[in-house]
């Protein structure tokens, strides 16, 4: 006996009485009056739609022992239900279209009045979203059915209500036939989760109001396609265009036929639309009915935008200029909310985005609600607008074309993909419509690109499971590695379309890094057109533990099972909404405005434009000589004269004149807007440069055009000679006391102690003050990265990284002229493993209490049983807790990594060791910094320097690898009671891994040899920059 599908389980049942979609213009006032429906609900959850009260809907029937529910809201985020998250896996067994007996549903009901001067209008009730599937009753009458989670229905209740108090029940499944067709990457929810709307307007107006704002062959004239469904009683409208200035520059009058017209005409030059330029116009028409009538019927406006998409050759265009996609995907998340966000967050997120350089949006994956085109029109940002379709569940079974072909199927894609074009068809900020997200190709899938194209041929079409671009306008592939994009860029695949990376850069906890790579191919190859970073936002749920602190939730702590663990939190932004450091560097690495230097000696740059459409006229350039922490010179370039995509020469009015011999001096550019923007005040800046000044002394040179550099050759500062001169007193001599297992070197203010059993420094002490607890001892581990995930199990369980060990060969005193050489060699390995480091420490204990030490680690192998490369090398120490405060010279002033450093510049800089940790949702390793010559962490009075003869890693904690690695979220992270410093010879690269490209070879640590030379010495305060350049 065939199962009976029930209406939720039906994919032939599209919907019942939902009103054809419709583009979102809006009505002038007088001819649209709005009751918002959000806040309280009377509420009722039960675990199936059967088991619904008799009676439910009927107007009079009690529910005043209901719960009240905020609309929208997401049933999980209020306590009903269950919290889940999956990346690939439905919540229930595939057997389409059938879903769970047990459907959790919830019951709303409200009361809604509904003024007498709404008598004559046509009433509307709007639903922006629910997830997901709904029946809606009014006044006890069945008003229609909906599914199609993200997308809006609207239903016409004219017949239904009356003026007074009428009453409106909805009723919403969390399950039905549509769930096959969203199995996305994120939370599951349930509820209406969007704006909900009483709408009265006019019973002889618009229908509908679809507006095309294209250009000329030229690019320069607008050519304004009107096409109106109204009425039949509409007879004639009148339109009017006016720029942003309210100068009108076209109108007309046109007659209607039965309430429909096409308009088509050429309005004359035009400023046209482009994220970088948004130039929007008005465009307002009223309706009138029969000639000698001057009752206006209906009133309408729409901003709009001028521009034009094509395809030419292996580019796509936008008003004829092949343009670069510097973007983000977007889900719509909120840690308090879930699926609920506002206007306000989506604005302020938007304005965000814009002063971080991005200019393009995936609508991932899902289409949004109406406000964020308007916000994107405004602010300028080229969108893909995505249906709301996935099927990701299928992949897993090994039948993932399974309802692409099925033609029982077929009206319900097509449907997803025509709802969003007809709404969303207005907005310039369209750029392409995406037939939806990772569910393979089949005919379905042609079918809607075919409607697609029927009605709107005026932008492209993108599916990035279209691997062929078959039916796609652009080929467009995701977490495509280096090579591969290289390959694509070199060759022909696709059709030889124009390409895009619908996703890359994983932004999953640390990361992502290698991003200067993947953009320096996208600026060699014409055919790479940019892509768009995965993703915005860390999908963390808000928890408060105990009042004391905030934590964020992820897969798996709800008890959902199966779930992919944190893998939601991988966005540019936390989930308290503050900017990842893979933000801040992917700014630099997308900044439109560039620097190179050019004869430094005479202040001179080149200022590279990179924008496609706007010269430099809105941007300012602010420079700075410095060195150490003194401001040498600086000024501001008010004028910057590059049309887009052309290069200036520009002078800076400084005077290189003489320069401190052992200084560093550094030219510092940041390019910033010179005026406020509508998502900036003044000032913000766009992008930085900064280039190292390689003369030192004490008399006029020619100063070299020379890049920063991270490494070695780093100017002159705390150069190390292993026979350091001494000072003229140098105070009493030193003493030296050995056991059997201890050796004590003591010397005027100083004391120094080593196990003769391990090898390690036990202590060292200066001043009658304690520096180090705990000596240096070897460390190739760090608390794994998100983007380490796909090496972990190996690292641990194959190769056992994390269980090292270190052991003492030789241990050696030797007292030469007025100093102590202390030699100690080990053999440094994981257990059980037959690779690893020979290394070599030599100690100079110098009678001044200045300890220098010479680290060589040779690396090792006695068998081909290795790790392709390991997260780090280098040495860990401990320092008394009260050791606090940090100052460094190298990269900064926020974390980087030798793969992640674009927009760090060197300097001295200073943070407690509290400020030095980076939170992530789930611990990880965090708050390294690169190219650092030197390090002092100490109290109020006193510090301890480490001097480096090269730029070196550095990591400074108060808590160790292992209390990181055992957290599970932010604050469980045991702190030690100690300051922990790391000191890296070389420290692994984060890559994006967790999705997409690994670390590129050359930012991988691997078994070869590394050395480093540091000097340890107790210094005042005040004196610590002076100390840092001392030989």
């Amino acid at each position: 006996m065939a199962r009976v599908k029930k209406r939720w389980e039906d994919e032939q049942l599209l919907h019942i009485g939902r009103c054809t979609p419709h583009t979102d213009f809006k009505r002038r006032p007088g001819h649209e009056a709005r009751i918002s429906l959000n806040g309280d609900w009377r509420f009722l959850y039960i675990k199936a739609p059967e088991y619904s009260p008799e009676g439910f809907s009927e107007v009079d029937f009690p529910d005043s022992e209901w719960d009240k529910l905020q609309v929208p809201s997401c049933w999980e985020m209020k306590g009903y239900g269950n919290m889940h998250y999956t990346d690939v896996w439905y919540l229930f067994p595939v057997n389409p279209p059938f879903v769970p007996s047990e459907n959790p549903t919830g019951i709303y009901r409200r009361n809604v009045t509904v003024p007498e001067e709404w008598g004559g209008k046509r009433i509307i009730l709007r639903f922006e979203g629910a997830g997901s599937a709904l029946d809606v009753w009014v006044n006890g009458h069945h008003a229609g059915y909906t599914k199609g989670s993200r997308l809006s229905s609207e239903f016409e209740l004219t017949d239904f209500v009356y003026p007074g108090e009428n009453q409106i029940t909805v009723r919403v499944y969390k399950w039905s036939d549509g769930t096959y067709l969203e199995c996305q990457d994120m939370w599951w929810y349930g509820g209406i989760y969007r704006d909900v709307t009483l709408i009265a307007r006019p019973e002889k107006g618009l229908e509908d109001y679809v507006v095309e704002a294209g250009l000329d062959d030229n690019y320069q004239k607008g050519l304004l396609v009107q096409k109106i469904t109204a009425a039949k009683e509409a007879e004639r409208a009148e339109w009017r265009l006016k720029d942003a200035k309210g100068v009108e520059i076209a109108s007309g009058m046109e007659k209607l036929q039965c309430g429909y017209g096409e308009i088509r005409t050429n309005v004359g030059a035009v400023w046209p639309w482009s994220a970088e330029i948004p130039s929007l116009y008005r465009l307002t028409l009223r309706l009138y009915g029969k000639e000698g009538t001057a009752d206006i019927l209906d009133e309408a406006e729409v901003y709009t935008g001028f521009r034009r998409v094509e395809v030419r050759g292996s580019n796509f265009l936008v008003n004829g200029v092949p343009i670069l996609l510097n973007g983000v995907n977007m889900h719509d998340f909120s840690p308090r909310g879930g699926a609920v966000v506002s206007r306000e967050t989506v604005d302020e997120h938007l304005r965000m985005m814009k002063r971080y350089n991005i200019n393009a949006i995936r609508c991932a994956h899902y289409p949004k609600m109406p406000y964020f085109y308007e916000l994107c029109d405004r602010y300028g940002f080229y969108v893909i607008d995505e249906a709301d379709l996935e099927t990701h569940g299928f992949e897993w079974i090994e039948r993932y074309e399974w309802l692409n072909n099925e033609e029982s199927w077929r009206e319900a894609y097509i449907d997803r993909a025509v709802r969003m074009v007809r709404e969303h068809r207005n907005h310039p900020c369209v750029l392409m419509w995406s037939l939806g997200n990772e569910s393979s190709v089949g005919k379905n899938f042609n079918a809607s690109a075919e409607a697609i194209r029927e009605l709107d041929s005026s932008r492209l079409i993108h599916y990035e499971s279209d691997y062929g671009a078959d039916i796609t306008d652009v080929y467009s592939t995701m977490y495509t590695r280096l090579d591969g994009l290289r390959q694509i860029g070199e060759s022909n695949d696709g059709h030889g379309k124009p390409h895009i990376l619908c996703e890359y850069g994983h932004a999953m906890g640390n990361g992502p890094g290698n991003l200067e790579e993947y953009q320096a191919l996208f600026r060699k190859y014409d055919r790479l057109q940019g892509g768009f970073i995965w993703e915005w936002y860390d999908h963390g749920i808000e928890k408060n533990v105990r009042g004391s602190y905030t934590t964020w939730q992820y897969g798996g702590d709800f008890g959902d099972e199966p779930n992919n663990s944190n893998f939601c939190m991988d966005g540019l932004i936390r989930p308290d909404g503050a900017a990842s450091s893979g933000l801040w560097h992917y700014k630099q690495v997308i900044a439109p405005v560039k620097a190179e230097a050019v004869r430094l000696s005479e202040g001179i740059v080149k200022v590279k434009n990179l924008y496609d459409f706007k010269d430099l006229r809105g941007v300012a350039l602010e420079y700075q000589i410095v060195h150490d922490e003194t401001v040498d010179a600086s000024g501001r370039i008010e004028e910057l004269r590059a049309d887009a995509g052309e290069e200036t020469l520009v002078k800076l009015p400084y005077t290189l004149g003489k320069m401190e011999s052992g200084k560093d001096y550094y030219l510092n550019l940041s390019f910033v807007y010179k005026t406020a923007v509508d998502y900036a005040p003044a000032g913000v800046e766009i992008g930085t440069e900064q280039f190292l000044l390689p003369a030192c002394g004490t008399g006029e040179r020619e100063i070299l055009a020379t890049p920063r550099q991270d490494a070695d050759g780093l100017g002159c500062c705390a150069q190390i000679q292993e026979e350091a001169q001494m000072p003229a007193s140098v105070g009493k001599g030193i003493e030296v006391k050995e056991t059997a297992v201890k050796t004590e070197i003591t010397g005027d203010g100083f004391f120094v102690a080593f196990d003769r059993v391990t090898g390690r420094l036990l202590e060292y002490e200066a001043e009658g003050k304690r520096m180090i607890t705990a000596g240096p001892s070897m460390n190739l581990w760090r608390a794994p990265i998100d983007n380490d995930m796909y090496k972990v199990a190996d690292w641990k369980e194959k190769y056992f990284l994390h269980r090292q060990q270190e052991q003492l060969e030789e241990f050696v005193v030797e007292k030469v002229k007025e100093e102590v050489l202390v030699r100690i060699r080990t053999h440094f390995s994981p257990l059980s493993m037959a690779f690893g480091f020979k290394v070599c420490y030599v100690w100079t204990i110098r009678r001044n209490g200045e300890l220098a030490l010479s680290l060589d680690m040779k690396g090792f192998r006695y068998s081909g049983f290795i790790p392709e490369f390991i997260p780090r090398i280098g040495i860990e120490l401990r320092l008394p807790k009260e050791m606090r405060n940090i100052v460094w010279y190298g990269l900064g002033p926020e974390e980087n990594y030798c793969d992640m450093k674009s927009a760090a510049r060197m300097g001295i800089y200073r943070k407690t060791v509290e400020e030095m940790h980076v939170e992530y949702g789930k611990p990880q390793e965090n708050g390294h910094r690169e190219a650092v010559r030197w390090l002092a962490a100490g109290d109020g009075r006193e510090s301890l320097l480490i001097c480096s003869e090269k730029g070196i890693g550095i990591n400074v904690h108060d808590y160790t690898i292992d209390a990181l690695e055992c957290a599970r979220h932010a604050g469980e992270i045991k702190r030690c009671g100690e300051t922990v410093v790391h000191l890296d010879a070389k420290h692994s690269g984060l890559g994006s891994n967790s999705c997409g490209e690994e670390q590129t070879y050359v930012n991988k640590t691997k078994l070869n040899d590394y050395s480093m030379k540091l000097v340890f010495r107790c210094v005042r305060n005040e004196d610590l920059i002076e100390e840092s350049r001392r030989r």
